[in-house]
């Protein structure tokens, strides 16, 4: 089966199409490099055999779905392609929207148009904002987003499932990703931020490398164990298989409509300082850090319930916390060797 993977050559698509390979399942990119580097094509074959097909384009041309639905008979798609950065999108809200949001429904559309039923899509646990209470659970509210970045996320989430319920034959899943972190176990393939990291652990790896003058820790104010932000942190190999799982779900649905929405985390909260101290056992290098104020935009805590995902979903996590830390460095080591 052909799967059509929208930022493909990014930090979780690139993981995922190595992951889709491994059990029989063919990839073909969309992804206009906007924000990953055509050098992952070059870390994929090395890592499956074999060439993936491509295309260099935007999610929000309209002419590119139809050159790709009709080169390709396409039995899913995993839809990734969005811009992801919170303080970003506080900054530049019109940019998210029409990259996140726009090109989802255009997406919806050409689906709609050329037949295709199935759909995993990429959430967020920031739909769920500042949860009231922990972990969160798939029956959690969705709170009043914290940013336009987790704004577009809950609006996907609600043009999925209204497009779902018209009765047209749509089958989705939204995996509601925590924090992901780590690299392949190759070293050929891992988050590679362009510009700088809006993300914790590559800037750790950054910052440890020589490539960033200090680490930022936003806020040392928040009602938490040692005062720094609590996520869920899951290693992206791991997050990769849940789509996997998601999409192998949705192809044994019966004709007809079908929706659905996953937490993908650990169940476990780890604090930016407790992220940094792991990195150091892991590596046996010191992080130079300062605090700083807090960030917009940013909740003081949030993990997962995982219970529905593993019941429903028949998957869970496999990879530890020291284990994606120091995959993390073998990758920006490989980065910075090929530089």
């Amino acid at each position: 089966m052909k799967i059509l993977v929208t930022g493909g050559a990014g930090f979780i698509g690139s993981h995922t199409v190595v992951e889709l390979h491994k059990v029989g399942y063919e990839s073909i990119i969309l992804d206009n490099f906007s924000n990953s580097d055509k050098k992952v094509l070059d870390g994929l074959k090395q890592i499956i055999g074999t060439e993936t097909p491509f295309y260099d384009n935007d999610i929000n041309d309209p002419a590119t779905y139809d050159r790709i639905f009709t080169e390709h008979k396409i039995d899913g798609i995993i839809h990734f392609a969005a811009y992801k950065a919170v303080g970003e999108s506080v900054e530049k809200p019109l940019k998210y929207y029409r990259n996140n949001v726009a090109a989802t429904v255009l997406l919806l559309e050409k689906m709609q148009e050329h037949g295709v039923k199935n759909l995993v899509f990429s959430s967020s646990c920031t739909v769920y904002g500042q949860p009231e209470a922990l972990p969160v659970t798939e029956n959690s509210p969705v709170q009043p987003a914290t940013s336009p970045y987790g704004n577009t996320k809950q609006i996907c989430e609600e043009i999925i499932r209204e497009t779902v319920a018209t009765g047209s034959g749509l089958r989705s899943i939204s995996l509601r990703y925590f924090n992901p972190i780590g690299a392949h176990e190759s070293a050929l393939i891992g988050e590679l931020p362009l510009g700088v990291p809006a993300n914790l652990i590559p800037f750790i790896t950054q910052t440890v490398a020589g490539l960033r003058g200090q680490l930022s820790v936003f806020g040392d104010d928040y009602p938490t164990n040692d005062g720094t932000a609590v996520r869920d942190y899951i290693h992206v190999v791991d997050l990769a298989k849940a789509h996997v799982s998601a999409l192998n779900l949705l192809l044994k649905q019966p004709e007809g409509q079908y929706y659905d929405f996953f937490n993908i985390g650990t169940g476990t909260g780890s604090s930016v300082l407790e992220v940094i101290k792991a990195f150091e056992d892991a590596t046996g290098l010191k992080v130079d850090y300062a605090i700083k104020p807090r960030r917009a935009g940013d909740v003081t805590a949030v993990y997962a319930d995982v219970t529905k995902s593993s019941e429903i979903l028949g998957w869970k996590t496999e990879k530890s916390l020291t284990e994606a830390l120091g995959d993390a460095w073998k990758w920006q080591l490989a980065v910075s060797k090929r530089k």
